[in-house]
């Protein structure tokens, strides 16, 4: 049994858990709301853009499968700290690569994709740790204190593309803002593995998680997820700028209603986990989402266009963070699990944008979309491998 830590040290290491969270949603959001800016300052085409943004993917890639090592060694708190810093200067890095070139820029989402992916890793491995103490589900909950962050970052960025202020100050402005907020959450952060399961004989490398086939199964199954959501966060924006001929602040709201939709999902998500179930209720989200996906794709006007993001964003908000659960209803196995279905799950960070790209290059951004659907797809019928612990 996991010993229960006193009650304001648990609330602490929660707030801290949301900050955490929802830093790393709105530093991410904040660049990914300045993507039409930036392809279109640069001269980018669809099928270069997708290969800048590869860049992301490839650092978090890199940095994934170490993670659970990290984490086990720095423990969550520290890898927070250290990778929160990191990616602000990663977008310190960006905001100066777009007034001097691309390659500059590649740079900045490289560090951007390595900080954020550690970052992932150890925020969800405490995310458990909060969820283990309070006793009942919150891990949607913190997934959708990202999303929060994600849905101001796009709001901010709206407002800044409304406001006609440049990429470089923007960004500049949101990593200050990260650097110091995040850190200062982390100080409560409480120890990953309780003493109990540190002693107990099943505590074995972080690397040997990938040799589990039910943990490679999450990994795929998130990797669907992950696919989905990353292409709306990628590529949404830009997907109703051309496909419907909307302005670029409008367009920037199509993204934000689609991340309302997930943080929406997120937020009441537990109450149907704990009265369903996880299987069926991540089959039935992931079906939800290949419909809004295929109205937000076909629709003939724009405002049904809004209503398919809102249904795509809805069906894709559990798919990631019960991933992460499953991967951590074992305490001691945790930062392996976790870090081995994240980076099974970036993958699709990697794939996706180069995928859509090319898609998009042979048809259009917006019919590009409808690999996604696809995965989707692949995913309701993975969905049995986040099944609870049976007893």
């Amino acid at each position: 049994m996991t010993a229960v830590l006193p009650i304001p040290v648990v609330g602490a290491a929660m707030r801290g858990t949301y900050v955490a969270f929802i830093g790393a949603g709105f530093a991410f959001s904040s660049w990914a709301s300045r993507i039409p800016q930036v392809k279109s300052h640069l001269s980018l085409d669809a099928g270069t853009l997708g290969v800048v943004l590869l860049a992301i993917a490839a650092g978090s890639v890199l940095a994934l499968p170490l993670s659970g090592q990290l984490v086990s060694h720095l423990g969550s708190a520290r890898t927070v700290t250290v990778m929160s810093l990191l990616l602000s200067a990663a977008l310190g890095t960006v905001a100066v690569g777009y007034l001097v070139g691309v390659w500059l820029v590649v740079v900045g989402l490289f560090l951007l994709g390595l900080a954020i992916g550690a970052w992932d890793v150890a925020m969800n491995v405490h995310g458990a740790v909060v969820e283990r103490q309070l006793g009942r589900s919150v891990m949607s909950r913190f997934h959708a204190g990202f999303s929060l962050g994600t849905v101001a970052g796009a709001l901010g960025g709206a407002g800044m593309v409304a406001l006609q202020v440049p990429v470089t100050p923007h960004l500049l402005g949101v990593a200050a803002l990260v650097a110091v907020v995040v850190p200062w959450g982390a100080r409560d952060f409480v120890p990953d593995v309780e003493q109990e399961h540190l002693d107990a004989p099943n505590n074995r490398s972080a690397l040997a998680a990938w040799r589990e086939p039910r943990t490679l199964l999450i990994g795929v199954f998130v990797l669907t997820a992950a696919f989905a959501e990353g292409a709306g966060n990628d590529w949404i924006s830009l997907a109703a700028i051309e496909g419907y001929g909307l302005s670029a602040a409008v367009g920037t709201l199509v993204f934000a209603a689609f991340l309302v939709a997930m943080t929406t999902g997120r937020w009441f998500g537990p109450a149907l986990l704990d009265r369903f179930g996880r299987v069926p209720v991540v089959r039935a989200m992931a079906l939800l989402s290949v419909a809004g996906l295929l109205v937000f794709v076909l629709s003939p006007a724009a405002p049904l266009a809004f209503v398919g993001a809102v249904l795509w964003g809805l069906g894709v908000s559990l798919g990631f963070p019960v991933g992460m659960s499953a991967g951590a209803d074992e305490p001691a196995l945790a930062a392996g699990r976790v870090s081995v279905i994240a980076s099974i799950g970036y993958c699709a960070f990697l794939g996706g944008p180069p995928l859509i790209g090319f898609l998009a290059n042979s048809f259009t951004v917006l019919h590009a979309l409808i690999a996604v659907a696809v995965l989707l797809a692949l995913g309701a019928a993975l969905a049995p491998a986040v099944h609870e612990p049976r007893t």
